[in-house]
């Protein structure tokens, strides 16, 4: 018996090592990409409407020089073009240095960093930094999650009529009619309320405290979304993909509620996947 509360501690101070970690890197990038705001630096386009700027490679910069220090034999997956396989131990930082591009490129103060740590398919820590309202949100597996330092729980709403949700479109809309613009419709006509805030993490991180009832987006990577599943996980509430099945982080679709609402969600979804046959 004694050995194994040896190892259940030793597995609990290596996770908040992992955590303590990776939100001092969150925590830099963010206060660089808080001074920064309004010079955002030379901007890239990876698509028609994806865009990158300057600030999106220095923050990972930051990022991956703390964790890669603290972690030597550790990967990395990060959005801007990095990707560095495990080494023995096959742990795996998911990491978006900027998410909500767009809106920091636009002095649209509503962005983050996200930063998650994978284990065979399996996310142990998640820290989600929003330096304009100096929020951090960080979760641990089987730990619960909290923001900054206060347990969070998900909201306690049971209808979708009275529900406050949250969404964002794909860059690829203009060429692709799987959109979410059927989604959209569906949902509009039967929650409260829609916020399209234009970063997923923050979407997840507000489903974990309360803010939003539920979440729901498609062709997402699984950086966008690594550190806000877990979030609102250990918040108490529900994940999945649009069928209502265990989420595959590769396949790029989400959906995260209270729980409560969740076959609700679920029911809507469906509609949507029945209209996108059609198309």
């Amino acid at each position: 018996m004694e050995k194994k509360i040896k190892g259940k501690s030793s597995w609990q101070r290596e996770l908040r090592h992992f955590l303590d970690v990776s939100t001092k890197a969150a925590l830099a990038a963010g206060e660089y990409l808080r001074r920064r705001i309004h010079r955002a630096g030379q901007i890239d386009y990876k698509g028609a409407i994806n865009l990158v700027t300057d600030c999106d490679r220095y923050s990972q910069k930051i990022i991956i020089s703390t964790l890669r220090r603290a972690f030597p034999d550790h990967g990395f997956l990060a959005e801007e073009n990095l990707q560095i396989l495990a080494g023995k131990e096959k742990y795996r930082w998911l990491i978006d240095p900027l998410d909500g591009t767009t809106n920091y490129a636009h002095g649209f103060p509503i962005f983050c960093v996200s930063i998650a740590l994978e284990k065979d398919g399996e996310i142990l820590v998640g820290v989600i930094y929003d330096p304009m309202r100096e929020e951090l949100f960080q979760a641990m597996k089987d730990h619960g999650a909290r923001l900054n330092g206060r347990p969070i729980r998900v909201s306690t709403t049971s209808s979708l009529n009275h529900s406050l949700l949250a969404t964002g479109f794909p860059y690829d809309l203009r060429e692709s009619p799987v959109n979410n613009l059927v989604h959209f419709e569906n949902f509009l006509f039967r929650a409260q309320a829609i916020r399209r805030c234009g970063a997923a993490a923050l979407d997840l991180a507000y489903v974990a405290c309360g803010r939003f009832d539920g979440f729901w987006e498609l062709k997402l990577n699984s950086w966008d979304i690594a550190a806000g599943l877990l979030l609102v996980i250990e918040a108490g509430g529900l994940v999945t993909d649009f069928r209502g099945e265990k989420l595959d982080l590769e396949k790029r679709e989400i959906v995260a509620s209270n729980g409560l609402i969740h076959s609700s969600m679920i029911k809507i979804l469906a509609r949507g996947l029945k209209a996108e046959k059609q198309i």
